[in-house]
C-alpha cells in the first residue's frame, strides 16, 4: 500500500486494507476522473443507498463544502453527482407529468399559416420529449465553461462533478417553481432561472476562495449564454 492511502480521504481513519474499516470508502480515491463518473452513472441505475438529504441540506446551504470536500476525496459521505442530477430530473418528468404541465401553454404566438404551426408543435413535442437529454447537454456545456473561466487547478472531469450537482439543484428549482407557474402565473417560469443565476454565484463564490467580484462576474458571463430556457 502506498503512502497516499494509509489515511481514509472521507473520514481520516487510518486503513490497512482496500476500503476503510470506519467508514467503507475504498482507498484508492484521488482525482475526480471521467471513468469514475460513468461508474457512478452505472452505480445509480441500480442503487440509492447515498446521504441524500444530508447532500441535498448542504447543497443549498453551503454548496462551496460539498464541492470542495467531494473533489478532495471524501465520496462516501455526500451522495453521488449523477445519481443526484438523475434523481431530480426524474422527480421533475414525474412531477410535470402529474400536474399536466406543457412549459409553451400561451406562450406560442399563434400564426396564421399552418405550416407555421406545425412546426412550432414540433419543436414544442421535441423540447418536452427530449428534456432530459437537453440538461444532460447544459451539464456538460457548463462544465466546459467553468473550466474554461474559473480557475484552472480543477479538470473537466471535477467541473464536470460539480455540473451534475448544480444542475441538479437547478432542476429542483424549477420543479417547485413548475406549482408557482400552474396555480399563479404562466410568467412565474422566469423565476426559476433567476433563482438559480442567484445560487449559482454563491455556490461559484462559496466554492472558490479568491475575488468575490471577479468570481461574480464569471459566473454572469459562463451562466447567461447557457441556461436553458
Amino acid at each position: 500500500m502506498t503512502s497516499e492511502s494509509k489515511y481514509c480521504r472521507n473520514c481520516g481513519a487510518q486503513v490497512t486494507n482496500k476500503y476503510c474499516e470506519n467508514c467503507g470508502q475504498r482507498t484508492s480515491v484521488y482525482k475526480v476522473s471521467f471513468k469514475e463518473t460513468i461508474n457512478d452513472f452505472i452505480d445509480a441505475a441500480f442503487s440509492l443507498n447515498a446521504p441524500l438529504f444530508i447532500t441535498l441540506k448542504q447543497l443549498v446551504v453551503n454548496p462551496g463544502i460539498v464541492l470542495r470536500e467531494y473533489l478532495e476525496g471524501k465520496r462516501k459521505k455526500y451522495y453521488k453527482p449523477v445519481a443526484f442530477f438523475i434523481l431530480t430530473t426524474v422527480a421533475y418528468l414525474v412531477i410535470r407529468s402529474a400536474i399536466g404541465f406543457d412549459p409553451f401553454t400561451d406562450t406560442v404566438v399563434q400564426v396564421e399559416n399552418t405550416q407555421n404551426n406545425q412546426l412550432l408543435t414540433k419543436a414544442r413535442d421535441f423540447m418536452l420529449f427530449n428534456i432530459n437529454k437537453l440538461l444532460f447537454i447544459f451539464v456538460f456545456t457548463l462544465a466546459l465553461f467553468s473550466k474554461l473561466f474559473f480557475s484552472k487547478r480543477y479538470t473537466l472531469a471535477e467541473y464536470l462533478a460539480i455540473s451534475f450537482y448544480l444542475t441538479g439543484i437547478y432542476t429542483l428549482f424549477t420543479t417547485l417553481n413548475l406549482f408557482l407557474v400552474v396555480w399563479v402565473s404562466k410568467e412565474m417560469q422566469l423565476l426559476g432561472i433567476f433563482v438559480m443565476l442567484v445560487y449559482f454565484i454563491y455556490a461559484m463564490t462559496s466554492f472558490i476562495k479568491t475575488n468575490k467580484i471577479v468570481i461574480i462576474i464569471k459566473s454572469l458571463i459562463v451562466f447567461f449564454p447557457i441556461s436553458p430556457m
